[in-house]
């Protein structure tokens, strides 16, 4: 053989060898990056028909914020807000998950999603020191609305500081088309000092082995949802709200008063609803899906119904416009 076919053919096989490992690395064409949205938005229903790979990109970020006014806690968050992202997939997507851990960082963060069928929910495998990233996948086997939260030990802090959010696994068929969708997140904060006390409040672990909270809130802080940060809404339309609680102790008894839900799909199954029900219980670490049509105008109130948490801060408000309805709803003196 002469000299230049012996050059050659090493050549050629090394090109074969980076053009194949080329192939395996090249994104795949169906993959996607989720579109990730804060509470109180929702990511757009998903129109695809088939399958595909999904990356979601997550970053643990540990910060201070308002917990109330005047009140300043160090959150343990996702992508720097309380609650995390609104995560959408599809059933039979493949999900892959790519954690940072932000170089800031004091402790380990990982993440637990109930939606992962396998050991932790992912959280063996996805565990990360501060300045790293961790990558996995998952495959959506069960549609239906899930809690994701961290579990580095000690689980109960990483859960109380902030770290949680939903993940929606669509069914293949998608859910009914609503009017508005609104993504609203229940959970506690445990400060050592009372509620109220101005500034700088740190994380009392033994108040949350007690279960006793200081703030019971939505969306991460007092009066998230009033004021400018109200749900809004017009008669005439259905509303869907995906209601998560992130514990860590507590129950929920989600009730939006003067309004009954049409259908409820309780701790998230979207296999069928349950009609004309007036409050759902929400367990720690589950979620539910509330829909109702509008048809009287004015201010609702959303609660946790153990009533006595108003005054800790479950409160938020859906503002509707519209005509008046006084064949349904009037003063008469």
């Amino acid at each position: 053989m002469k000299t230049g076919a012996l050059i050659k053919a090493p050549v050629a096989a090394v090109s074969l060898f980076f053009l194949a490992v080329g192939l395996l690395l090249r994104p795949s064409a169906a993959e996607e990056r989720a579109k990730l949205t804060f509470a109180p938005e929702v990511p757009p229903p998903i129109t695809r028909t088939q399958p595909d790979l999904v990356v979601v990109e997550l970053e643990a970020i540990e910060k201070r914020g308002q917990l109330a006014d005047g009140v300043e806690y160090e959150f343990w968050t996702f992508n720097g807000r309380v609650p995390g992202p609104f995560i959408r997939v599809r059933v039979g997507d493949t999900v892959e998950i790519r954690l940072k851990n932000h170089k800031d960082n004091k402790v380990a963060h990982t993440v637990d999603l109930h939606s992962v069928t396998g050991p932790g929910g992912g959280a063996h495998i996805l565990m990360t020191d501060p300045e790293k990233e961790s990558v996995a996948r998952f495959k959506a086997l069960n549609p239906g609305l899930y809690v994701y939260h961290c579990a580095a030990p000690p689980v109960p802090a990483h859960i109380a500081n902030g770290l949680y959010g939903l993940i929606l696994v669509e069914p293949k068929k998608g859910l009914s088309k609503v009017d508005r969708e609104f993504y609203v997140v229940q959970s506690e904060f445990y400060t050592d000092g009372e509620i109220g006390e101005k500034g700088f409040q740190a994380f009392s672990s033994k108040k949350g082995a007690v279960e006793r909270p200081e703030y019971v809130v939505f969306n991460g802080r007092v009066d998230s949802l009033t004021g400018k940060g109200a749900l809004k809404a017009k008669v005439g339309e259905t509303v869907r709200i995906y209601f998560g609680n992130a514990g860590p102790n507590l129950v929920s008894s989600f009730h939006v008063i003067g309004e009954i839900f049409d259908r409820v799909y309780r701790e998230g199954a979207v296999s069928g609803p349950d009609t004309n029900v007036q409050t759902t219980l929400v367990p720690a670490g589950s979620a539910s899906i509330g829909e109702f049509k509008l048809e009287v105008p004015g201010t609702y109130i959303l609660v946790d119904h153990s009533i006595f948490r108003l005054d800790r801060g479950a409160a938020g408000v859906l503002q509707v416009e519209g005509p008046e309805a006084p064949e349904i709803y009037k003063k008469l003196k």
